[in-house]
């Protein structure tokens, strides 16, 4: 049996234990995890700080050094989310429906765990954080397979879970960590079906679409985000202007920054010159349709013409795409085409308007004058997320306590045979 195999064969050999602790002792415990995680802070910082000046070395984009860093600020951000878990219900148990049939049997549906959740992630150690907490509440065991960017991150912040769960006589395989980061090692891992129950993959396109192609381990799909932000002819342009600064430079290597900018022709002359200007400090260049770049100034250096590929990028990077309209149907046509699945808004001051963009746009998230950037577990109280799903099999969105959990049937007789 080889080393990987081993880690999953415990990791499932323990998920009934797991699976049945009580919820006071899995609180206690997350409550030890984020002390551990503070206490730890300096051993977490300097692992982490190997980890970005190998990135820098290696001409890691921008983007991805900052999903990559961790500071002070953001690990005791990862610390609160697993309080904001500790404080949220426990799903495991949860009786979801109860009937008596015809013959007197009474047939209830109750929550209950996955079982073991198998984890690829690229270079965002808080992953590590926010995957263990999630899992461990709803009694799942979860295995860790992050990317070698981040290993030294993501050893030195297990290490200081794991403190809780020994502190408190828990398994220490309910939380599991692969440290190999060669390719064969995360193949051989999707192979894993006799023992890993759903597998997460979270990270570029390229990561998920292996994992898809690749996994004989039922997959929860989650997706890139080119995520668009429709101006609308009736749309408020100061507004319009600070949720677009806000969703394309709050952080641009997330997956729930914009990327994509629609606006209606109606306003396009008067509000792309506003909108550049505005975002001009940040040096975000524009890519735009013919009439985008004549309204924003071919005569600027960050003004360029967009390709085809453009239309469906997600850049990660202080770029736009901007695609002008003439009507709401061809704004919701050309988002439909070219988004990811994931967050998609509008910014307008009529209601009729606003509703059959969010009847009518196929996405996780469909905002109404609000930024991309509250697709987020922590941001729609859910404590944390496992990933955002962009497909719609069992979960769809931020997935919190509830998208990790599946359910059973139980059934209580006395003494019926089926005839």
């Amino acid at each position: 049996m080889t080393e990987l195999e081993l880690l999953c064969k415990n990791a499932h050999e323990a998920r009934i234990a797991i699976g049945n602790l009580d919820s006071e002792l899995k609180n206690t415990v997350l409550t030890d995890a984020a002390e551990a995680l503070v206490a730890h802070s300096q051993e977490i910082l300097d692992a982490n700080a190997i980890d970005v000046a190998a990135g820098v070395e290696n001409h890691m984009p921008e983007g991805l050094v900052d999903r990559l860093k961790l500071t002070s600020e953001r690990i005791l951000a990862m610390a609160d989310g697993i309080r904001e878990v500790v404080a949220l219900d426990d799903p495991i148990g949860e009786v979801l429906s109860m009937k008596k049939r015809p013959n007197g049997i009474i047939i209830g549906k109750r929550r209950v765990p996955l079982g073991v959740v198998g984890m690829i992630y690229e270079a965002r150690p808080n992953v590590t954080a926010d995957a263990f907490a999630l899992c461990f509440k709803t009694g799942n065991c979860v295995i860790l397979k992050g990317g070698k960017d981040a290993i030294h991150s993501n050893m030195a912040i297990v290490k200081a879970l794991k403190s809780a769960l020994a502190k408190n006589g828990v398994s220490e395989y309910a939380l599991n960590m692969i440290e190999a980061t060669d390719r064969e090692t995360t193949t051989q891992f999707m192979k894993m079906k006799d023992y890993v129950d759903v597998l997460i993959p979270r990270g570029g396109a390229g990561l998920i679409r292996s994992v898809v192609e690749n996994s004989t381990i039922p997959v929860i799909e989650t997706g890139t985000g080119n995520c668009h932000i429709y101006v609308d002819e009736h749309a408020d342009f100061d507004m319009a202007i600070d949720i677009i600064k806000n969703a394309k430079t709050q952080r641009i290597g997330v997956c729930n920054a914009c990327e994509s900018i629609v606006v209606h022709e109606k306003i396009a002359q008067e509000f792309l010159p506003l909108l550049y200007y505005a975002l001009e400090p940040h040096h975000v260049e524009f890519r735009g349709d013919a009439c985008a770049v004549e309204y924003l100034g071919a005569q600027h250096e960050l003004v360029k013409e967009a390709t085809e590929e453009d239309w469906g990028k997600e850049y990660l990077d202080y770029i736009l795409s901007v695609k002008i309209v003439s009507s709401l149907d061809e704004a919701i046509a050309h988002i439909n085409k070219y988004n990811t699945s994931h967050s998609e808004a509008i910014i307008t001051k009529d209601y009729d308007v606003a509703q059959k963009f969010l009847e009518q746009i196929d996405s996780a998230c469909v905002y109404v004058n609000a930024s991309t950037r509250f697709s987020d577990g922590n941001e729609f109280g859910f404590g944390a997320e496992i990933g955002i799903s962009t497909q719609k099999l069992h979960a769809r969105g931020p997935m919190g306590l509830e998208a990790l959990t599946s359910y059973k049937y139980i059934i209580y007789g006395n003494g019926q045979v089926r005839k």
